[in-house]
Formats: C-alpha cells, sequence, structure tokens
C-alpha cells in the first residue's frame, strides 16, 4: 500500500480537522471581527477607557499568538476559571486578532472627512446612530484588503491550537503521520485545504468589493 493511499484511508481524521479547523476560524473571526467593531466604537471617546483599549492593542500586536494561547488555556485555571481547550481557543483567537482589527478601523477611521461627523452632529445623530449608519460601513469597504489579509492570518493561526489539543487541521496531520511516518504527503494535504480556504476567502471578499463599488462606498 503507497502512502497516498494511507492519506486517503484517513480521509475522515482529515475531513474531521478540515471541519473544526473552519469552525474555529468562522467563530474566532465573528467574535474578533465584533471586538474590533466595539474597541473602534469606545475608541471614538477620549479618555480612560481609550488609553486603555489602545493598551490592549498595542499588547496583543506585540504578544506572540502561542504564548497568548498557552496563557489563556494553562494561566486561567490558576484564578478558578476553566475552560476546555476547543472553546480555550476560540477565545485567544478572537480577542488576539480583535485587537488586529480595531488597529485595521482605526487607521482608516483618521482618513474619514470630518465634515461627515459634524454634518451628522447638526441633524441630530447621536454617537451610536452615526457610527453604525455612517461610520462603520465605510471603514469596512475601506478596509476590505487588510481585513481580508487579517482572515488568512486568523485561518493560519487555528494550527497553533493543536499544542493545546485542538483537533484541527495540523493535529489532523500529526495524527496521520504519527500513525504512518508519512509526514510529507499529510502536511501536503493540510497546505492544500489551507489554500482552498484562503481562496474561498478572497473570492467572497472580491465579491463584497464589487458590492461596495456599486454602492459608491469604495473605487473600482
Amino acid at each position: 500500500m503507497n502512502e497516498w493511499e494511507l492519506i486517503w484511508q484517513s480521509r475522515d481524521v482529515f475531513l474531521a480537522g478540515l471541519a473544526n479547523t473552519i469552525l474555529l476560524f468562522v467563530l474566532s473571526f465573528m467574535g474578533a471581527f465584533f471586538l474590533g467593531c466595539l474597541v473602534c466604537y469606545f475608541l471614538e471617546n477620549k479618555g480612560g477607557i481609550s488609553n486603555f483599549l489602545r493598551l490592549y492593542m498595542n499588547v496583543m500586536r506585540m504578544l506572540p499568538m502561542l504564548v497568548f494561547v498557552y496563557l489563556i488555556y494553562y494561566g486561567l485555571p490558576q484564578f478558578g476559571i476553566r475552560i476546555n481547550a476547543w472553546h480555550a481557543g476560540v477565545v485567544a483567537l478572537s480577542i488576539y486578532h480583535g485587537a488586529y482589527f480595531a488597529e485595521i478601523l482605526r487607521g482608516n477611521r483618521l482618513t474619514l472627512a470630518l465634515g461627515q461627523v459634524e454634518a451628522a452632529k447638526a441633524y441630530g445623530f447621536s454617537q451610536y446612530k452615526m457610527f453604525i449608519r455612517i461610520i462603520l460601513p465605510q471603514l469596512l469597504f475601506r478596509s476590505r484588503a487588510l481585513i481580508g489579509n487579517q482572515m488568512v492570518y486568523a485561518l493560519k493561526d487555528t494550527a497553533f491550537l493543536s499544542i493545546i489539543t485542538v483537533q484541527e487541521l495540523t493535529a489532523a496531520a500529526n495524527t496521520v503521520q504519527s500513525n504512518y511516518f508519512i509526514p510529507t504527503k499529510a502536511f501536503i494535504v493540510v497546505i492544500i485545504f489551507y489554500v482552498m480556504l484562503s481562496i474561498i476567502m478572497d473570492l467572497s471578499l472580491k465579491r463584497v468589493g464589487h458590492h461596495g463599488v456599486k454602492r459608491g462606498l469604495e473605487n473600482a
């Protein structure tokens, strides 16, 4: 039996890892994206909370993802907070990449014309309504390319979760290669899956971009 036949026999392991990777990515991306938008909203205010959020963003950007995963999984139990590896992975990815999404949105926020905010205030818009209806839609379309890059990084960072026993794609490859000692082909399969997922995300973001051009929120 050749190595590719062994890979085919192990397809259930890879498919289970793929399903876990997709679910981990979707949940953590939703959490990180929501957190990034929330942080960007509160950065509109000046004062203590703004300074705290800037500190959070800077710390996350300086901290390696691998170290942060360890801190969440092994550190929280010391404070009486016990969560399983899967949930620890989602929490770690959400908090970590939330800082990057917030920085992306904050950077583009600085490029928006101040006249829009002043006009919205003159029409009686509350800060929340102004952010949701005027500021955020423009930020999302302006940041589409950077958001897409960060999504790819978030997808790849799911591989770190194998160190805390989360059974995603990298863990699946490790299982197969340890059983049959075929590391090269096992990880080639994983690479193919990651590339496919990245291509799907890229195509999806391009469709969103076309929609933004039609609405006048983005240049062609």
